[in-house]
Protein backbone atom coordinates (compact mmCIF):
# COMPACT_ATOMS: atom_id res chain seq x y z
CA UNK A 1 0.00 0.00 0.00
CA UNK A 2 1.64 3.25 -1.11
CA UNK A 3 1.65 6.50 0.78
CA UNK A 4 -0.96 8.31 -1.35
CA UNK A 5 -3.44 5.45 -1.17
CA UNK A 6 -2.96 5.16 2.61
CA UNK A 7 -3.66 8.85 3.19
CA UNK A 8 -6.68 8.81 0.86
CA UNK A 9 -8.13 5.81 2.71
CA UNK A 10 -7.66 7.52 6.06
CA UNK A 11 -9.48 10.58 4.73
CA UNK A 12 -12.41 8.49 3.47
CA UNK A 13 -12.69 6.47 6.70
CA UNK A 14 -12.38 9.44 9.04
CA UNK A 15 -15.42 10.65 10.98
CA UNK A 16 -14.48 14.25 10.24
CA UNK A 17 -14.71 13.51 6.53
CA UNK A 18 -18.19 11.99 6.85
CA UNK A 19 -19.50 14.88 8.94
CA UNK A 20 -17.59 17.72 7.26
CA UNK A 21 -18.98 20.63 5.29
CA UNK A 22 -18.02 18.84 2.06
CA UNK A 23 -20.05 15.71 2.88
CA UNK A 24 -23.35 16.91 1.29
CA UNK A 25 -21.52 18.12 -1.82
CA UNK A 26 -19.68 14.82 -2.11
CA UNK A 27 -22.99 12.95 -1.81
CA UNK A 28 -24.38 15.09 -4.60
CA UNK A 29 -21.35 14.20 -6.73
CA UNK A 30 -21.88 10.47 -6.09
CA UNK A 31 -25.60 10.86 -6.88
CA UNK A 32 -24.75 12.69 -10.12
CA UNK A 33 -22.49 9.82 -11.22
CA UNK A 34 -25.18 7.26 -10.33
CA UNK A 35 -27.97 9.16 -12.08
CA UNK A 36 -25.74 9.72 -15.12
CA UNK A 37 -24.98 6.01 -15.44
CA UNK A 38 -28.67 5.12 -15.01
CA UNK A 39 -29.78 7.56 -17.72
CA UNK A 40 -26.98 6.54 -20.11
CA UNK A 41 -27.58 2.83 -19.57
CA UNK A 42 -31.33 3.15 -20.09
CA UNK A 43 -30.90 5.35 -23.18
CA UNK A 44 -28.44 2.93 -24.81
CA UNK A 45 -30.50 -0.17 -23.94
CA UNK A 46 -33.80 1.26 -25.15
CA UNK A 47 -32.32 3.06 -28.17
CA UNK A 48 -30.55 -0.02 -29.50
CA UNK A 49 -33.49 -2.20 -28.44
CA UNK A 50 -35.94 -0.07 -30.42
CA UNK A 51 -33.66 -0.06 -33.45
CA UNK A 52 -33.29 -3.83 -33.47
CA UNK A 53 -36.94 -4.57 -32.71
CA UNK A 54 -38.33 -2.27 -35.40
CA UNK A 55 -35.73 -3.48 -37.90
CA UNK A 56 -36.58 -7.13 -37.19
CA UNK A 57 -40.28 -6.45 -37.72
CA UNK A 58 -39.69 -4.79 -41.08
CA UNK A 59 -37.41 -7.67 -42.08
CA UNK A 60 -40.00 -10.23 -40.99
CA UNK A 61 -42.39 -9.01 -43.69
CA UNK A 62 -39.88 -8.20 -46.42
CA UNK A 63 -36.54 -9.94 -45.85
CA UNK A 64 -33.19 -8.14 -45.77
CA UNK A 65 -32.76 -7.94 -49.55
CA UNK A 66 -35.37 -8.17 -52.32
CA UNK A 67 -34.71 -9.43 -55.85
CA UNK A 68 -37.27 -8.35 -58.44
CA UNK A 69 -37.48 -7.47 -62.12
CA UNK A 70 -36.57 -3.92 -63.11
CA UNK A 71 -39.99 -3.47 -64.70
CA UNK A 72 -41.76 -4.17 -61.40
CA UNK A 73 -42.99 -0.85 -60.07
CA UNK A 74 -44.49 -1.94 -56.76
CA UNK A 75 -43.41 -4.83 -54.55
CA UNK A 76 -46.85 -4.79 -52.94
CA UNK A 77 -48.46 -5.93 -56.19
CA UNK A 78 -46.65 -8.68 -58.08
CA UNK A 79 -47.44 -7.92 -61.72
CA UNK A 80 -44.30 -9.38 -63.33
CA UNK A 81 -43.26 -13.01 -62.85
CA UNK A 82 -39.76 -14.36 -62.23
CA UNK A 83 -38.83 -17.98 -62.81
CA UNK A 84 -37.50 -19.91 -59.82
CA UNK A 85 -35.11 -21.70 -62.19
CA UNK A 86 -32.20 -19.51 -61.19
CA UNK A 87 -28.60 -20.36 -60.28
CA UNK A 88 -29.05 -18.66 -56.92
CA UNK A 89 -32.18 -20.61 -55.94
CA UNK A 90 -32.95 -22.51 -53.70
CA UNK A 91 -29.50 -21.96 -52.10
CA UNK A 92 -27.54 -18.73 -52.65
CA UNK A 93 -24.19 -20.41 -52.04
CA UNK A 94 -22.20 -18.07 -54.29
CA UNK A 95 -22.48 -15.22 -51.77
CA UNK A 96 -21.22 -15.69 -48.22
CA UNK A 97 -23.43 -14.22 -45.53
CA UNK A 98 -26.75 -15.22 -47.14
CA UNK A 99 -28.65 -17.50 -44.77
CA UNK A 100 -31.92 -18.05 -46.68
CA UNK A 101 -33.77 -17.21 -49.90
CA UNK A 102 -37.49 -17.60 -50.58
CA UNK A 103 -39.85 -16.93 -53.48
CA UNK A 104 -43.06 -14.99 -52.77
CA UNK A 105 -45.79 -13.03 -54.51
CA UNK A 106 -48.19 -10.30 -53.39
CA UNK A 107 -51.60 -9.14 -54.56
CA UNK A 108 -54.20 -6.63 -53.43
CA UNK A 109 -57.41 -8.15 -52.17
CA UNK A 110 -60.52 -7.34 -50.16
CA UNK A 111 -61.60 -9.53 -47.28
CA UNK A 112 -65.33 -9.39 -46.76
CA UNK A 113 -67.83 -10.59 -44.19
CA UNK A 114 -71.59 -10.03 -44.15
CA UNK A 115 -71.16 -6.72 -42.34
CA UNK A 116 -67.59 -5.53 -42.91
CA UNK A 117 -64.75 -5.52 -45.41
CA UNK A 118 -61.03 -4.78 -45.22
CA UNK A 119 -58.48 -4.04 -47.96
CA UNK A 120 -55.33 -6.14 -47.52
CA UNK A 121 -52.24 -7.33 -49.32
CA UNK A 122 -52.27 -11.10 -49.64
CA UNK A 123 -48.74 -12.43 -49.56
CA UNK A 124 -48.38 -15.82 -51.19
CA UNK A 125 -45.65 -18.02 -49.75
CA UNK A 126 -44.54 -21.58 -50.43
CA UNK A 127 -42.74 -24.44 -48.75
CA UNK A 128 -39.49 -22.44 -48.63
CA UNK A 129 -40.93 -19.65 -46.45
CA UNK A 130 -39.05 -18.66 -43.29
CA UNK A 131 -41.62 -18.70 -40.46
CA UNK A 132 -39.22 -17.90 -37.60
CA UNK A 133 -40.45 -14.36 -37.01
CA UNK A 134 -44.15 -15.23 -37.19
CA UNK A 135 -43.71 -18.06 -34.70
CA UNK A 136 -42.71 -15.34 -32.25
CA UNK A 137 -45.66 -13.10 -33.22
CA UNK A 138 -48.30 -15.86 -33.17
CA UNK A 139 -51.02 -15.18 -30.57
CA UNK A 140 -53.71 -17.73 -31.57
CA UNK A 141 -53.92 -20.88 -33.65
CA UNK A 142 -51.02 -22.35 -35.60
CA UNK A 143 -48.63 -21.48 -38.41
CA UNK A 144 -49.93 -22.67 -41.83
CA UNK A 145 -48.19 -25.74 -43.22
CA UNK A 146 -48.04 -25.45 -47.01
CA UNK A 147 -47.18 -28.33 -49.32
CA UNK A 148 -47.38 -28.85 -53.08
CA UNK A 149 -51.19 -29.16 -52.81
CA UNK A 150 -53.54 -26.15 -52.67
CA UNK A 151 -54.27 -24.93 -49.16
CA UNK A 152 -57.02 -22.56 -48.03
CA UNK A 153 -55.24 -21.84 -44.74
CA UNK A 154 -54.23 -18.25 -44.03
CA UNK A 155 -52.50 -16.34 -41.26
CA UNK A 156 -54.08 -12.98 -40.47
CA UNK A 157 -53.15 -10.23 -38.02
CA UNK A 158 -54.95 -9.56 -34.78
CA UNK A 159 -55.77 -6.10 -36.15
CA UNK A 160 -57.62 -7.60 -39.14
CA UNK A 161 -59.26 -10.26 -36.97
CA UNK A 162 -60.66 -7.60 -34.64
CA UNK A 163 -61.82 -5.39 -37.52
CA UNK A 164 -63.67 -8.26 -39.23
CA UNK A 165 -64.64 -10.09 -36.02
CA UNK A 166 -62.81 -13.23 -37.09
CA UNK A 167 -61.57 -16.13 -35.02
CA UNK A 168 -59.41 -19.16 -35.67
CA UNK A 169 -61.42 -21.65 -37.76
CA UNK A 170 -63.58 -19.00 -39.50
CA UNK A 171 -63.85 -18.85 -43.29
CA UNK A 172 -63.45 -15.48 -45.01
CA UNK A 173 -64.23 -14.56 -48.61
CA UNK A 174 -61.40 -12.68 -50.32
CA UNK A 175 -62.00 -10.80 -53.58
CA UNK A 176 -59.28 -10.20 -56.19
CA UNK A 177 -59.67 -7.96 -59.24
CA UNK A 178 -58.77 -9.13 -62.73
CA UNK A 179 -56.52 -7.26 -65.12
CA UNK A 180 -59.61 -6.99 -67.27
CA UNK A 181 -61.93 -4.76 -65.23
CA UNK A 182 -64.93 -5.85 -67.29
CA UNK A 183 -64.77 -9.29 -65.71
CA UNK A 184 -66.10 -10.24 -62.30
CA UNK A 185 -63.56 -10.32 -59.44
CA UNK A 186 -62.17 -13.71 -58.46
CA UNK A 187 -63.16 -15.03 -55.03
CA UNK A 188 -61.10 -17.33 -52.80
CA UNK A 189 -62.58 -18.66 -49.55
CA UNK A 190 -59.75 -18.69 -46.99
CA UNK A 191 -59.81 -20.41 -43.61
CA UNK A 192 -58.14 -18.67 -40.69
CA UNK A 193 -55.73 -21.07 -38.97
CA UNK A 194 -53.62 -18.54 -37.09
CA UNK A 195 -53.62 -14.96 -35.82
CA UNK A 196 -50.42 -12.96 -35.33
CA UNK A 197 -49.54 -9.63 -33.73
CA UNK A 198 -46.15 -8.15 -34.57
CA UNK A 199 -46.91 -4.85 -32.83
CA UNK A 200 -46.06 -3.05 -36.09
CA UNK A 201 -49.54 -1.85 -36.94
CA UNK A 202 -48.56 -0.44 -40.33
CA UNK A 203 -47.77 -3.99 -41.49
CA UNK A 204 -50.30 -5.83 -39.32
CA UNK A 205 -53.23 -4.04 -40.92
CA UNK A 206 -51.80 -4.72 -44.37
CA UNK A 207 -50.56 -8.29 -44.70
CA UNK A 208 -52.36 -11.63 -44.85
CA UNK A 209 -50.16 -14.70 -45.41
CA UNK A 210 -51.62 -17.30 -47.79
CA UNK A 211 -50.51 -20.12 -50.09
CA UNK A 212 -48.48 -19.03 -53.11
CA UNK A 213 -50.37 -21.37 -55.47
CA UNK A 214 -53.53 -19.25 -55.28
CA UNK A 215 -51.74 -16.13 -56.52
CA UNK A 216 -49.99 -18.12 -59.26
CA UNK A 217 -53.39 -19.31 -60.47
CA UNK A 218 -54.92 -15.80 -60.26
CA UNK A 219 -52.02 -14.31 -62.23
CA UNK A 220 -52.00 -17.24 -64.69
CA UNK A 221 -48.39 -18.01 -63.83
CA UNK A 222 -46.53 -21.28 -64.10
CA UNK A 223 -45.93 -23.31 -60.91
CA UNK A 224 -42.25 -22.31 -60.97
CA UNK A 225 -42.90 -18.55 -61.14
CA UNK A 226 -42.94 -16.01 -58.29
CA UNK A 227 -43.28 -12.26 -57.94
CA UNK A 228 -39.92 -11.65 -56.24
CA UNK A 229 -37.31 -13.23 -54.00
CA UNK A 230 -36.57 -12.32 -50.40
CA UNK A 231 -33.10 -12.87 -48.97
CA UNK A 232 -32.06 -13.09 -45.31
CA UNK A 233 -28.49 -12.44 -44.17
CA UNK A 234 -26.50 -13.63 -41.17
CA UNK A 235 -24.96 -10.30 -40.20
CA UNK A 236 -27.03 -7.14 -40.63
CA UNK A 237 -23.92 -4.95 -40.34
CA UNK A 238 -22.73 -6.37 -43.69
CA UNK A 239 -26.03 -5.76 -45.46
CA UNK A 240 -24.78 -3.29 -48.09
CA UNK A 241 -21.73 -5.38 -48.93
CA UNK A 242 -23.85 -8.53 -49.29
CA UNK A 243 -26.36 -6.66 -51.44
CA UNK A 244 -23.56 -5.62 -53.83
CA UNK A 245 -22.38 -9.22 -54.12
CA UNK A 246 -25.94 -10.47 -54.65
CA UNK A 247 -26.43 -7.94 -57.44
CA UNK A 248 -23.29 -9.19 -59.19
CA UNK A 249 -24.49 -12.79 -58.99
CA UNK A 250 -27.97 -12.17 -60.47
CA UNK A 251 -29.02 -11.79 -64.13
CA UNK A 252 -28.95 -8.23 -65.57
CA UNK A 253 -32.76 -8.00 -65.80
CA UNK A 254 -33.08 -8.42 -62.02
CA UNK A 255 -32.71 -5.63 -59.48
CA UNK A 256 -31.72 -5.94 -55.83
CA UNK A 257 -32.78 -3.56 -53.09
CA UNK A 258 -32.12 -3.60 -49.35
CA UNK A 259 -34.85 -3.26 -46.78
CA UNK A 260 -33.30 0.07 -45.74
CA UNK A 261 -33.77 1.50 -49.24
CA UNK A 262 -37.24 0.05 -49.58
CA UNK A 263 -38.40 1.59 -46.28
CA UNK A 264 -36.00 4.50 -46.07
CA UNK A 265 -38.34 6.74 -44.06
CA UNK A 266 -38.61 4.17 -41.26
CA UNK A 267 -34.86 3.55 -41.12
CA UNK A 268 -34.05 7.27 -41.25
CA UNK A 269 -36.37 7.73 -38.29
CA UNK A 270 -34.77 5.00 -36.18
CA UNK A 271 -31.27 6.25 -37.06
CA UNK A 272 -32.11 9.35 -35.04
CA UNK A 273 -31.99 7.13 -31.94
CA UNK A 274 -28.20 6.84 -32.32
CA UNK A 275 -27.77 10.63 -32.44
CA UNK A 276 -29.96 10.99 -29.36
CA UNK A 277 -27.88 8.38 -27.52
CA UNK A 278 -24.64 10.24 -28.29
CA UNK A 279 -26.20 13.51 -27.12
CA UNK A 280 -27.41 12.00 -23.86
CA UNK A 281 -24.04 10.36 -23.20
CA UNK A 282 -22.20 13.62 -23.70
CA UNK A 283 -24.54 15.66 -21.51
CA UNK A 284 -24.60 13.16 -18.64
CA UNK A 285 -20.80 12.71 -18.59
CA UNK A 286 -20.32 16.49 -18.52
CA UNK A 287 -22.88 16.96 -15.72
CA UNK A 288 -21.42 14.12 -13.66
CA UNK A 289 -17.88 15.37 -14.29
CA UNK A 290 -18.63 18.93 -13.21
CA UNK A 291 -20.30 17.70 -10.04
CA UNK A 292 -17.19 15.68 -9.21
CA UNK A 293 -15.00 18.71 -10.00
CA UNK A 294 -17.02 20.76 -7.53
CA UNK A 295 -16.77 18.05 -4.89
CA UNK A 296 -13.01 17.75 -5.36
CA UNK A 297 -12.47 21.52 -5.15
CA UNK A 298 -14.47 21.72 -1.92
CA UNK A 299 -12.54 18.78 -0.50
CA UNK A 300 -9.19 20.40 -1.44
CA UNK A 301 -10.14 23.72 0.12
CA UNK A 302 -11.35 21.97 3.24
CA UNK A 303 -8.04 20.10 3.52
CA UNK A 304 -5.81 23.11 2.93
CA UNK A 305 -4.06 22.68 6.28
CA UNK A 306 -3.33 19.00 5.58
CA UNK A 307 -1.89 19.90 2.18
CA UNK A 308 0.36 22.50 3.80
CA UNK A 309 1.59 20.02 6.39
CA UNK A 310 2.36 17.37 3.76
CA UNK A 311 4.30 19.93 1.71
CA UNK A 312 6.21 21.01 4.79
CA UNK A 313 7.12 17.36 5.43
CA UNK A 314 8.58 17.08 1.91
CA UNK A 315 5.77 15.75 -0.27
CA UNK A 316 5.74 17.12 -3.80
CA UNK A 317 2.66 18.46 -5.57
CA UNK A 318 2.01 15.36 -7.69
CA UNK A 319 2.04 13.01 -4.69
CA UNK A 320 -0.49 15.20 -2.90
CA UNK A 321 -2.63 15.48 -6.04
CA UNK A 322 -2.69 11.68 -6.25
CA UNK A 323 -4.13 11.53 -2.72
CA UNK A 324 -7.18 13.50 -3.83
CA UNK A 325 -7.42 11.67 -7.14
CA UNK A 326 -7.48 8.35 -5.25
CA UNK A 327 -10.19 9.80 -3.07
CA UNK A 328 -12.17 10.97 -6.12
CA UNK A 329 -11.72 7.55 -7.76
CA UNK A 330 -13.36 5.93 -4.78
CA UNK A 331 -16.30 8.34 -4.98
CA UNK A 332 -16.69 7.76 -8.73
CA UNK A 333 -16.57 3.98 -8.25
CA UNK A 334 -19.22 4.28 -5.53
CA UNK A 335 -21.45 6.26 -7.88
CA UNK A 336 -20.91 3.72 -10.66
CA UNK A 337 -21.81 0.87 -8.31
CA UNK A 338 -25.12 2.47 -7.32
CA UNK A 339 -25.86 3.52 -10.89
CA UNK A 340 -25.25 0.05 -12.32
CA UNK A 341 -27.31 -1.63 -9.63
CA UNK A 342 -30.33 0.64 -10.13
CA UNK A 343 -29.94 0.86 -13.92
CA UNK A 344 -29.72 -2.89 -14.45
CA UNK A 345 -32.66 -3.36 -12.09
CA UNK A 346 -34.80 -1.02 -14.23
CA UNK A 347 -33.73 -2.72 -17.47
CA UNK A 348 -34.37 -6.24 -16.18
CA UNK A 349 -37.75 -5.18 -14.81
CA UNK A 350 -38.69 -3.75 -18.22
CA UNK A 351 -37.40 -6.82 -20.06
CA UNK A 352 -39.36 -9.35 -18.02
CA UNK A 353 -42.37 -7.38 -16.71
CA UNK A 354 -42.95 -4.76 -19.50
CA UNK A 355 -43.58 -1.93 -17.03
CA UNK A 356 -43.19 0.89 -19.60
CA UNK A 357 -45.68 0.59 -22.51
CA UNK A 358 -45.40 2.53 -25.78
CA UNK A 359 -47.93 3.61 -28.38
CA UNK A 360 -47.50 1.21 -31.36
CA UNK A 361 -48.97 3.84 -33.70
CA UNK A 362 -45.96 6.06 -32.97
CA UNK A 363 -43.10 3.70 -32.05
CA UNK A 364 -44.19 0.51 -33.91
CA UNK A 365 -43.84 -1.48 -30.66
CA UNK A 366 -46.23 -1.94 -27.74
CA UNK A 367 -43.56 -1.75 -25.03
CA UNK A 368 -40.08 -0.31 -24.72
CA UNK A 369 -37.66 -3.07 -25.79
CA UNK A 370 -34.28 -3.27 -24.05
CA UNK A 371 -30.93 -4.51 -25.28
CA UNK A 372 -28.60 -5.69 -22.51
CA UNK A 373 -24.99 -6.51 -23.35
CA UNK A 374 -21.99 -6.83 -21.07
CA UNK A 375 -19.75 -5.18 -23.67
CA UNK A 376 -21.51 -1.79 -23.75
CA UNK A 377 -22.03 -1.81 -19.96
CA UNK A 378 -18.31 -2.30 -19.36
CA UNK A 379 -17.41 0.28 -22.02
CA UNK A 380 -19.85 2.78 -20.51
CA UNK A 381 -18.45 2.36 -17.00
CA UNK A 382 -14.83 2.46 -18.10
CA UNK A 383 -15.40 5.48 -20.34
CA UNK A 384 -17.24 7.39 -17.61
CA UNK A 385 -14.54 6.59 -15.05
CA UNK A 386 -11.66 7.67 -17.30
CA UNK A 387 -13.36 10.87 -18.50
CA UNK A 388 -14.25 11.91 -14.95
CA UNK A 389 -10.67 11.29 -13.76
CA UNK A 390 -9.30 13.32 -16.67
CA UNK A 391 -11.67 16.17 -15.82
CA UNK A 392 -10.46 16.07 -12.20
CA UNK A 393 -6.81 16.58 -13.19
CA UNK A 394 -7.51 20.28 -13.82
CA UNK A 395 -9.02 21.19 -10.40
CA UNK A 396 -6.34 19.13 -8.64
CA UNK A 397 -3.85 21.63 -10.04
CA UNK A 398 -5.08 24.04 -7.33
CA UNK A 399 -2.93 22.05 -4.90
CA UNK A 400 0.24 23.37 -6.55
CA UNK A 401 -0.82 26.93 -5.68
CA UNK A 402 -1.21 26.26 -1.95
CA UNK A 403 1.67 27.65 0.10
CA UNK A 404 2.56 25.51 3.14
CA UNK A 405 3.54 28.58 5.18
CA UNK A 406 0.28 30.45 4.55
CA UNK A 407 -1.99 27.37 4.97
CA UNK A 408 -0.47 26.34 8.30
CA UNK A 409 -0.34 29.95 9.61
CA UNK A 410 -3.94 30.51 8.54
CA UNK A 411 -5.04 27.73 10.87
Amino acid sequence: MNFEYFIAKRIIDSKAYKSSVSAPIIKIGIAAIAIGIIVMMVSIATGIGLQQKIRDKVVAFNGHITISKFGMNNLQESDVAISKNQSFYPEFNSVSGVSHIQGVATKFGIMRTETDFEAVIVKGVGTDYKWDYFEEYLVQGTIPKYTSAYSQDVLISEYTANRLRLEVGDTIQTYFTNNDFNKQPRIIPYQVVGIYNSGFQEFDKTYVISHLKHLQRLNKWEPDQVGHFEIFVNNYNNLDAIRDEVYKQTPPELNTITVERQFDSIFEWISIFVKNIYGILGIMVIVAGFNMVTALLVLILERTQMIGILKALGSNNWRIRKIFLYNASYLIALGLLWGNTIGLGILLAQKYFKIFPLDPNVYYVSEAPVYISLSYILALNLGTFILCILMLLIPSYVITKISPVKSIRFN
